[in-house]
């Protein structure tokens, strides 16, 4: 599966290291990082999560964030680091902020705020606003991280994105977000919200000083995410809007003024789906000089969208495939079988019950993750696992055994007791294997696919 009969050259840690088609089935192994029976007993709802090396030890760190949520509502989250080491089995866990502080915590990002070499941390919050870490420099496990809630974030609804981004190349970060009004907002009728970027002040944790300027206002803003869209040496940004079902981008013209432009497409989306933009990924895919877009589209389907020549054209629509009848919610492009060109891992949103496994979950969207790899033909479907519970939000690509393949480490939700952080080890064999095989000796119970 996925790999040609030519021998692969990979470059890891100064060793060369080769597949050939003796090693051509991929399978995945499932690793447990951090869970109720880690950490917090009452740890769940993980969504989104970033890796970076917080305390300058060499070793990838994970950041992510914990809604806490087994309804909506719940006014309460975590925000965990799992601190990295020289064996990948191997993590230590705290907790940065829990309880009121981090309520509904969503999503996460670092970057080095405040000009002192290190990086902070910035956490959005689905039910309410947004909370900057300044990095301590120094005892990163023991002390307490200061931190702010900017002023003009508080009783704002629900922030869903943020980003760091460097937008006017002045060597200082600006923090991208979206501010999406409320947790469940929902409809077409539903009132402008914010996409902003907030200018910091020299020190962050003066959060008083926190100066919004609006982008743009869409109904139920989803994303807000900067990319080089055009390639021209500078972040513009991605913007996708739930109530209006579509998605747009803010040209990047210097001095922090930006364009609008919208993403039209060259034929209808499949029947009865919608484009949101609430996750995307940015490749040249057709390697035309162009960055084109890979997004999840509501409810089943994952599609490629290849930028045009000029901005006032539609972009050429592709599906890519469809984890029908599951809810697509995450995607990560990367060249998952070594053969040079970019595959798509996705995850997918179960719709039952968070804290058991349903009786007949036959007609609901379950918990599944595949990759579609991309053939001279188009694109090949690969099942992974399929569960009546789980939430797979967010998938960074990485070597983390440093075996010369890529791995994925991710978030689950909706699955509680066993929501947390995990990482999938990619596995070659020269004989099949089991494509999927669990951490745990109980779980969410596994469900054939349908296709």
């Amino acid at each position: 599966m996925g790999l040609s009969s030519k021998v692969i050259f990979f470059i890891v840690a100064g060793l060369f290291i080769s597949y050939s088609s003796a090693q051509s089935n991929i399978s995945w192994k499932e690793h447990i990082i951090d869970d109720a029976s880690i950490g917090p007993s009452d740890l769940a709802g993980s969504d989104g999560l970033v890796m970076a090396d917080l305390d300058k030890d060499g070793y990838l760190d994970i950041i992510s964030v914990h809604e806490l949520d087994t309804e909506y509502g719940v006014p309460e989250g975590y925000v965990r680091i799992a601190w990295g080491s020289e064996d990948p089995f191997t993590w230590i866990s705290t907790t940065l902020a829990s309880g009121s502080e981090a309520p509904s915590a969503e999503d996460v990002d670092v970057a080095d705020a405040d000009g002192d070499g290190w990086l902070d941390i910035v956490v959005a919050c689905e039910l309410a606003h947004l909370v900057y870490f300044k990095n301590p420099t120094k005892d990163h496990r023991k002390v307490n991280w200061e931190r702010t809630i900017p002023q003009s974030t508080l009783n704002r609804g629900s922030f869903i994105r943020v980003f760091f981004s460097d937008l006017d190349d002045d060597g200082r970060v600006e923090v991208i977000t979206a501010n999406k009004g409320g947790e469940n907002a929902t409809g077409s009728n539903s009132p402008l919200k914010n996409v902003s970027f907030y200018k910091l002040p020299q020190e962050p944790l003066d959060g008083s000083q926190w100066e919004e300027i609006v982008l743009t206002k869409v109904k139920i803003p989803i994303n807000s995410q900067p990319v080089d869209l055009d390639q021209d040496g500078d972040m513009d940004i991605v913007v996708g809007s739930r109530g209006e079902a579509r998605i747009l981008w803010m040209e990047n013209l210097g001095n922090l003024n930006f364009k609008e432009h919208a993403i039209n497409l060259s034929k209808d989306l499949p029947n009865g789906s919608w484009l949101t933009g609430f996750n995307m990924d940015y490749q040249d895919l057709n390697q035309d000089g162009r960055l084109d877009i890979v997004s999840t589209v509501w409810p089943h389907y994952l599609i490629a969208l290849y930028q045009p020549e000029e901005s006032n054209l539609d972009w050429e629509l592709e599906v890519i495939g469809s984890i029908k009848p599951d809810q697509l919610v995450s995607v990560s492009l990367a060249d998952i079988d070594a053969d040079g060109d970019f595959d798509a891992f996705v995850g997918s949103y179960s719709r039952g019950s968070r804290d058991k496994d349903d009786l007949d979950s036959s007609n609901q969207a379950l918990g599944s993750v595949v990759w579609f790899e991309k053939t001279g033909s188009g694109w090949k479907k690969n099942n992974v696992l399929r569960r009546k519970r789980g939430m797979y939000d967010k998938w960074i690509p990485v070597d983390l055994d440093k075996d010369g393949d890529l791995d994925f480490v991710g978030t689950r939700g909706n699955s509680k007791p066993f929501d947390g952080v995990i990482w999938l080890e990619q596995v070659r064999s020269k004989e099949p294997m089991p494509t999927f095989i669990q951490a745990r000796i109980k779980d969410s119970i596994s469900v054939p696919f349908l296709d």
